[in-house]
């Protein structure tokens, strides 16, 4: 099992990748693909939201 440490450190490059994900929206031609990236964002988030909820930290 990961340590607190190492989790954290996987939080950080999640939260790393969800500027990727926000680029993604703003090419035109996305089309229906744009519904998978808005899902990936609100789940991201949602983790992300519950990690800091959990452990009551800013990783």
């Amino acid at each position: 099992m990961a340590d607190i440490s190492q989790i954290r450190d996987r939080i950080v490059i999640l939260e790393s990748k969800r500027s990727a994900l926000l680029s993604l929206l703003d090419l035109p031609e996305l089309g229906t693909l744009r519904i998978d990236v808005n899902q990936a964002i609100e789940e991201l988030d949602d983790l992300l939201t519950e990690f800091k909820r959990t452990f009551n930290s800013n990783p």
